[in-house]
């Protein structure tokens, strides 16, 4: 089963944090093992299996689940009105190790031959609005979490992302062990005007199922929060690329 960090305010990766099991919806607390003996003199109805930890009221008061609802799974295209509409910013967090939708390309078949080299285009609908946004003074930002080495789709993205910073989108990259250290989470997500979260569903190959789009306060404040230690550790792409071409 998966496990979900909803959050924790340590600083410095450790505990205590709150987990979200996946696929049951049910909640995992790691924190410090109650140990004063008074205290656990006047628990109840303890069980052999069960234990307990202390946790920080914070904790519970930023993370904890607020509802039970899940926002429903919508296809991406009745979504994607956000990209023009949003007023200040737009950031991404991209997690996959390969998107299927890269494969349907004509550029990955160039990028297999090794002749391709990602440069703005503004036939592509993609680039022509990152452009006019950011003409406009809006922010298109991202950080790509990389394996090392980098997978086959990964180096796709760094090279097809050149064009995205030319059309104006500023991309930067961290490797997965750091983000690993920093507990940033294994999903992706857009997040626009630091109000309104687009929460990625992938397939194990890679291909997108649709989004859920998000506005409850407490998950979009955890989602500003991983926005900004994921940026203040991403690199940028150009010189990320020299990093990885170093240790190749």
């Amino acid at each position: 089963m998966g496990l979900r960090l909803l959050g924790t305010p340590s600083k410095d990766g450790g505990c205590p944090s709150l987990y979200e099991i996946e696929e049951t919806g049910e909640i995992v607390a790691q924190g410090e093992r109650l140990a004063d003996p008074d205290h656990l003199a006047q628990l109840r109805d303890v069980k052999e299996s069960e234990g307990f930890v202390v946790l920080p009221r914070e904790l519970l008061v930023r993370f904890a689940p607020r509802e039970a609802h899940v926002p429903d799974l919508i296809p991406f295209e009745e979504a994607s009105h956000l990209f023009s509409e949003f007023e200040h910013t737009a950031w991404r967090l991209e997690t996959q190790r390969g998107y299927a939708s890269d494969q349907e390309i004509p550029e990955w078949q160039r990028f297999l031959r090794g002749d391709y080299v990602g440069c703005f285009d503004p036939t592509s609908p993609w680039d022509a609005n990152i452009r006019r946004q950011t003409n406009e003074g809006k922010r298109f930002e991202r950080v790509r979490i990389v394996d090392d080495p980098p997978t086959q789709g990964q180096l796709f993205l760094l090279a097809s992302g050149l064009g995205n910073v030319e059309a104006g989108e500023d991309i930067r990259n961290l490797y997965r062990a750091d983000a690993r250290r920093l507990r940033l989470p294994d999903y992706d997500f857009w997040l626009f005007d630091s109000r309104v979260i687009m929460k990625f569903d992938f397939d194990d190959e890679g291909t997108c199922l649709g989004v859920r789009l998000i506005e409850d306060p407490t998950e979009v404040l955890g989602a500003c929060q991983v926005r900004d230690l994921a940026w203040h550790h991403a690199v940028p792409t150009t010189r990320f690329q020299e990093q990885v071409r170093s240790r190749g």
